[in-house]
């Protein structure tokens, strides 16, 4: 099974006969179920299979993790390539905000207006 299977606390301390509701009697034997079918589907496998698809898994994650570093990187170059003229244009607007003799809906281009 996995190699931090024996980190886990083992609960095999536990007999029948310390329990007292009927639901703890069959999550008892539900769980004893479950670690003994563990146990015949690791004696299944032979350990060079375990071994390597231990390996292969460590090696799919490490793949995975280095295209989402990839993607990461690349989204923080298209961010720092943001539209120049778009960033431009809002230091520009900070800049008309700070000089107070214009009024605020003058712009920094000039505007002719033709009076018939």
């Amino acid at each position: 099974m996995s190699e931090h299977e024996n980190d886990l606390p083992v609960e095999s301390n536990i007999q029948e006969d310390d329990l007292t509701s009927p639901m703890e009697r069959f999550f008892y034997h539900q769980r004893r179920a479950l670690e003994e079918t563990g146990k015949a589907l690791e004696a299944l496998l032979p350990p060079g299979f375990r071994e390597h698809s231990g390996e292969a898994s460590r090696e799919f994650t490490k793949g995975f993790r280095i295209l989402v570093d990839a993607a990461i990187d690349e989204l923080k170059k298209v961010s720092e390539k943001e539209d120049p003229s778009a960033e431009a244009a809002l230091t520009d607007g900070l800049e008309e905000e700070e000089d107070d003799d214009r009024p605020a809906s003058t712009g920094k281009g000039k505007v002719k207006i033709d009076i018939d």
